[in-house]
């Protein structure tokens, strides 16, 4: 159980705590209990700049009502404290419902995962050896490596969650994560390289993983852009190389099938259950049960089960994203995608490890048939309209293809498109996966997701970049 102090609250305890959120008679009534334990360690100019860690503590009720919901939240996890914000929670909604006695009965995961190495069994000694060891593997590839930044972090999330539906549910939740940037500069040239790492995991994750490997690239990948031709500008094929992780998907597919954009009017996907929404060698998946991934759970932020979930089938529309709240507006049942971000936010849909399925082409040979476009192999931030589903996203790293040749890489480039058009326009599908790690914003608050796809060809995308590179590409193809 959560220790409040020397305190722990006991079954019959949350029971109470429940029964009084609902008082003024709401429809539903949760509450959720956190202790999340964190550190974080970075790397600037070549020495260690910070090394922090902390302990949040706190709860959130949540009274629903109808349409509308109630939150309150509090630092003080005792019984008094819950109680007062459950009266707090409990005045602000009104209902006709009948009051009755909380029963709950704690759940048991569907599936589980070890974590081999928690991150407090290690001294911070052995995490800042880590950061160490990516700094220095950085800044050895190349003098013209000028800055090179490293960030750990590691969470250790422990939660209560139960619910006036009866749910009990007790869970921790552990998390790694490390990033490397390094900035390489020519004749006033600056670009820059990214890696990252990270999964549901512990410091086991640093035994499969090497952190020299991380920096080196992230070095390798802003050396290579220094000498990179401009990106240019117009509409071509596009491949996006498995490893390039499944941003798009997330962007211009996974938020627009969560169920509180769809049920708000709010997605281009509203209304297209059912139907054709992309090519039928698309299949897209939101699956919270892979082990190890950094969307993986065992129980989302509602006390549901994590799960896998087929959203688009071949093409075809089949299921949203739902938390309990826009599940009961369907007289439907959660699908598992209920998160937040700590105890001061209420749930929400999210997604997990969202990814468009493998398929059957060889990766190499979609590139080798492809008799020009442009070969995505890394993908930068983006953006998404999940109203009409037009998206932007950057390229970190990008080459031009040239009758199945790829030729030297670009610098610049960004990818214009709409989600269900480009779904509909790819026509090859890869037999690789490859995973990307990121954290998720939506309505201010940020998760852990991870995101995938096999390599992919779309038939034709908007590619930004610039005159000087368009120029340069036509001289570059008409000497070929």
């Amino acid at each position: 159980m959560l220790l409040d102090g020397d305190n722990v609250l006991a079954k019959n305890e949350l029971e109470k705590i429940l029964d009084t959120a609902l008082n003024e008679g709401g429809d539903f009534a949760d509450v959720f209990i956190e202790k999340r334990v964190t550190t974080s360690i970075g790397c600037e100019d070549n020495r260690i700049e910070r090394i922090n860690s902390g302990i949040d503590i706190g709860a959130g009720v949540r009274v629903v009502m109808g349409d509308t919901t109630s939150y309150a939240y509090t630092n003080d996890n005792s019984y008094h404290g819950l109680m007062q914000v459950a009266n707090v929670a409990s005045r602000a909604a009104k209902s006709k419902r009948d009051l009755i006695e909380t029963a709950i009965t704690k759940k048991m995961p569907e599936f589980d995962f070890d974590i081999e190495l928690s991150p407090d069994s290690l001294p911070v000694s052995d995490k800042v050896e880590q950061v160490k060891r990516a700094n220095s593997a950085a800044r050895r590839v190349n003098e013209q490596v000028k800055q090179v930044s490293v960030g750990y972090g590691d969470v250790i999330q422990d939660v209560i969650i139960a619910n006036s539906d009866g749910t009990f549910v007790e869970d921790r939740r552990i998390r790694t994560r490390f990033v490397v940037n390094a900035v390489a500069s020519q004749n006033g040239i600056f670009q820059t390289g990214f890696e990252s790492l990270g999964g549901a995991q512990g410091f086991e994750i640093f035994r499969k993983n090497s952190v020299e490997d991380l920096g080196e690239n992230a070095a390798k990948r802003a050396l290579m852009l220094l000498d990179a031709d401009p990106a240019p500008a117009g509409k071509m094929a596009v491949v996006m190389a498995g490893e390039a992780g499944g941003t798009m998907v997330h962007e211009a597919c996974g938020h627009g099938l969560e169920a509180d954009l769809v049920q708000k009017k709010l997605s281009v996907y509203a209304g297209k259950k059912g139907k054709q929404v992309a090519d039928s060698m698309i299949t897209v998946i939101d699956d919270a049960t892979i082990k190890g991934k950094y969307g993986t759970f065992r129980f989302d932020d509602e006390g549901q089960a994590g799960k896998r979930k087929v959203l688009i089938d071949s093409g075809i529309l089949k299921e949203y994203m739902y938390d309990s709240f826009t599940g009961k507006k369907e007289k439907k049942e959660s699908t598992g995608n209920g998160r937040r971000e700590s105890f001061r936010d209420k749930p929400i849909p999210r997604m997990t490890n969202t990814y468009i399925a493998s398929g059957k082409d060889d990766p190499e040979k979609i590139i080798q048939e492809t008799k020009q476009g442009l070969l995505v192999k890394k993908m930068g931030g983006g953006q998404v309209n999940t109203t009409n589903g037009d998206f932007v996203f950057d390229v970190a790293e990008g080459y031009i293809i040239k009758d199945g040749v790829v030729l030297k890489p670009v610098r610049g480039a960004t990818i214009t498109g709409n989600g269900p058009t480009t779904l509909n326009m790819v026509d090859r599908v890869g037999s690789d996966l490859g995973f990307a790690i990121g954290t998720c914003g939506k309505d201010g608050q940020g998760v852990p997701v991870s995101d995938a796809q096999p390599t992919i060809r779309i038939k034709e995308l908007i590619v930004g970049g610039t005159a000087q590179g368009a120029e340069q590409t036509i001289k570059k193809i008409k000497r070929l």
